[in-house]
């Protein structure tokens, strides 16, 4: 079956949360501040595939979600970024946003990832 529209969800991934610490030890005076940084949440990346020619695949898979970043630790431990999702479309492809209407990208001639 030829399918040439498709409506799916997509999400980036969220950064992770940051944390609060702080260094206690014997012979330390002050201590000091001593939390980590959150991860940085995936990106979702579209791609052309030369060797797709319809949306067909969206029909069955219709949620694409990128992975979350791990929040920090204490001893100034950062989380890990998220890892991005690569989702293939065949050449010529429109992403528009649903409510508006508006074009994200057009997936056709030099432009092979968005």
């Amino acid at each position: 079956m030829f399918c040439d529209i498709a409506k799916i969800y997509i999400r980036s991934g969220k950064g992770g949360d940051g944390c609060v610490a702080f260094r206690r030890e014997k012979f330390v005076a002050a201590g000091g501040p001593n939390g980590g940084d959150g991860g940085k949440g995936g990106d979702v990346v579209f791609v052309v595939d030369k060797g797709l020619n319809t949306l067909t695949e969206f029909r069955f898979i219709r949620k694409y979600c990128a992975q979350n970043g791990e929040n920090g630790k204490g001893n100034n431990c950062s989380g890990q970024n998220g890892e991005d999702i690569i989702i293939k479309v065949p050449e010529g492809t429109v992403i528009k946003e649903e409510d508006s209407g508006k074009v994200i990208a057009d997936m056709s001639h030099d432009n092979t990832r968005q």
